[in-house]
């Protein structure tokens, strides 16, 4: 365990996205800081505000968020929570999906609606350039030669720093890196769900950051007597923090980003950073599923 307890997620280790933009590989996802649905503002705006700036504190330098949760609500909370940006603090967002109410997702990918959605992304962050605009889905219905050569005419222009892509497969990515430089993939991955491993393999080699969302799922691991369980109490930890140390062993590119709408539990969740698992509580813990 570290000694730095102030800074948990200092422990996580660094990852330099695109090979030029140090992180912490600790981050915070912002999603859950909107209301039912991901609609519309939280119940407690000042639990949010709050929320955003002890995972700051605690030495998060990396935040995840998107055009879509609110809509906007999350960059403004974002915004009013931490705005003037500290050094270093690395906010990166999504566009790509349309809203038209309460867990309703629509994939969006024409060139003017990227582009105008980068454009309210820059004022809702209060931001001159995005160091990391992630394409959210592939619009099946717009060639990604012009989803991606957006993304790059609005990189040239200045706008973008580096683009990610959201829930694509291997060969997806590899279409897109003929068209511009892709630094990141973030697909559904986490202890109980590793469908994205080939995806999350594909990355390690390349050194893209691989951004696994609903990293703390558990399943069945978590019951009492079952295995994230035990070890959970052997270490003191919760089965969550155990969860998301996994996800920091599996590979020196994954880079989780627990989210929620409480401070007791982004204090919670930093804190796994402290946890070293060994190899073989590793494997056990892969092979339980």
């Amino acid at each position: 365990m570290t000694q730095n307890i102030a800074r948990p997620a200092d422990a996580s280790g660094i990852f330099r996205l695109g090979g030029d933009l140090p992180i912490h590989r600790l981050g915070y996802g912002a999603m859950q800081l909107t209301g039912p649905g991901v609609w519309g503002p939280p119940e407690d705006p000042e639990e949010a505000v709050r929320v955003l700036r002890r995972a700051v504190e605690l030495g998060v330098d990396f935040i995840d968020t998107a055009d879509s949760y609110g809509p906007f609500v999350s960059e403004q909370l974002i915004h009013k929570a931490l705005h003037p940006y500290p050094a270093g603090l690395v906010i990166a967002t999504k566009g790509g999906l349309s809203r038209s109410g309460p867990d309703d997702w629509r994939p969006l990918g024409r060139p003017e609606y990227l582009r105008q959605q980068t454009e309210l992304s820059l004022r809702h962050l209060g931001l001159e350039r995005i160091d990391l605009y992630q394409l959210h889905r592939i619009d099946p219905q717009v060639p990604l030669a012009d989803q991606i050569g957006e993304l790059r005419l609005l990189q040239q222009e200045g706008k973008i720093r580096h683009i990610g892509l959201s829930e694509v497969t291997v060969e997806q990515i590899e279409e897109a890196r003929t068209i511009a430089d892709i630094v990141s993939v973030q697909n559904l991955y986490n202890l109980a769900n590793r469908n994205a491993e080939d995806v999350l393999d594909y990355a390690e080699r390349e050194n893209l950051g691989f951004i696994p969302w609903f990293p703390m799922a558990t399943g069945q691991l978590a019951r009492p007597g079952g295995p994230l369980d035990t070890l959970a109490k052997t270490y003191d930890a919760s089965p969550s923090q155990l969860a998301l140390a996994w996800l920091l062993h599996r590979s020196p590119v994954t880079l989780p980003i627990p989210g929620t709408s409480r401070v007791s539990h982004v204090e919670e969740n930093t804190h796994a950073a402290q946890f070293t698992l060994s190899d073989t509580e590793f494997q056990a813990l892969s092979q339980a599923v």
